[in-house]
């Protein structure tokens, strides 16, 4: 895989300077907009970065509840916001103001100035060794942390061009974790419905909250889906109070639900747990080892987020032996057929290439082929697949 990596790093990625420069002055406006929110809605200026004077505003003047303290005061972090913004119109602001001041500060303002000035590209630093389940991660500049799922991270990958009769292509594996989660727990139920082609969070919302598939709502759905991803996490009870806004009792009663339909997941993450216990690490599908030294500590805390690694890691870790074997295969498959086309990114569950636009058909298949056939497993993994002038055309 290093020489893989090396060459993606080599190749690089190239940034129009031109479409960060607009995003810049569109944030600094909506920023400078948002200050001037918050002190009306305040009735009085501030200093919106301070925590001492936002702790003020929203505990002594404005009288909310303090929801936790620290050495220093009330904290005014996230999870605080977030569960204040019900009471009063200035926690959201404050976090609108955080969100869009940290992406241009991270990415917006920075990114042009990494661009190398000898190919007008930007080369990333990528690390196998850096996550302990084995993922990828990339530094200077971080690409993998640009958000996804909102308008202003589409707009930010907008910025990631192709060369000038080239395009990017980008394939992305669809549920690979949970994918592996019926693979590796061998559960009858969940490899039938992904044989099936099921939609595997409305099959478990109907399990769940005990309705038909066809009156599963999109709200519905989506709480199944925090239900099936908590369970990869290891997800408690109160984690899931918490992640849904319901009462513990009830979010207990949504995980025995879950366990009622798929009981072969719960035998393996108790196995899971014992296997760790027994012999002080677990294994990725790969057979890549990650220890867990803190799985027999008489500290509750530390064991629990230890059963919590036993529980993930082979999940999580085995999905990147299965991306980082798809690399290698894309890789010399494009080589041993004398393609311009060259691996660039890695993000996650996702691969990106960027190829002349005549080997944007061919580059389809390989990565296709490469991420589908990584391993055999008992239910399929499929793969979806795209392409575009830019980044943000490929999601």
């Amino acid at each position: 895989l290093l020489p893989v990596l090396h060459r993606m790093e080599e190749k690089g990625i190239r940034i129009d300077p031109v479409i960060f420069g607009e995003l810049s002055g569109e944030l600094a406006r909506d920023i400078s907009a948002i200050e001037r929110k918050v002190a009306a809605a305040a009735g009085t200026g501030f200093n919106i970065n301070s925590p001492k004077q936002l702790a003020f505003l929203l505990f002594e003047k404005l009288g909310l509840p303090p929801v936790k303290k620290t050495k220093t005061g009330y904290s005014t972090d996230v999870e605080v916001l977030e569960r204040l913004k019900d009471l009063h119109e200035i926690p959201s602001l404050v976090l609108e103001y955080r969100t869009l001041a940290k992406i241009r500060s991270t990415y917006v303002d920075v990114l042009p100035g990494m661009v190398d000035p000898r190919d007008g590209r930007i080369h990333t630093t990528l690390h196998q060794t850096q996550a302990a389940t084995g993922r990828l991660s990339s530094s200077d500049p971080n690409l993998q942390n640009i958000p996804i799922r909102t308008e202003l991270g589409r707009r930010i990958r907008s910025g990631f061009v192709a060369e000038k009769g080239n395009l990017f292509v980008g394939a992305d594996y669809s549920q690979v974790e949970l994918r592996l989660l019926a693979h590796l727990s061998g559960d009858a139920e969940l490899i039938r419905r992904f044989r099936q082609g099921d939609d595997i969070h409305s099959a478990t919302a109907a399990a769940v909250f005990g309705v038909k598939p066809s009156a599963v709502t999109p709200e519905l759905r989506r709480r199944a889906k925090v239900i099936n991803f908590g369970i990869l996490y290891g997800m408690s009870p109160f984690g899931l109070s918490r992640e849904l806004g319901i009462g513990g009792k009830e979010a207990k009663a949504y995980i025995d639900q879950y366990f009622d339909r798929y009981p072969g997941v719960r035998e393996y993450i108790e196995g899971l747990k014992e296997t760790a216990r027994k012999n002080g690490y677990v294994l990725t599908i790969m057979g890549r080892r990650r220890f867990l030294k803190d799985i027999d500590s008489r500290n509750k805390v530390l064991r629990e987020a230890a059963e919590r690694m036993a529980i993930n890691t082979p999940i999580q870790g085995s999905a990147a032996d299965l991306i980082k074997m798809a690399m290698i295969r894309v890789d010399r498959e494009f080589r041993d057929a004398g393609m311009r086309a060259r691996l660039i990114l890695q993000v996650h569950d996702e691969l990106i290439v960027e190829a002349p636009e005549r080997e944007a058909g061919a580059s389809e298949r390989i990565l296709k082929e490469a991420m589908e056939g990584a391993a055999r497993l008992t239910v399929p993994l499929t793969v979806s697949v795209s392409r575009g002038k830019n980044w943000g055309e490929i999601h």
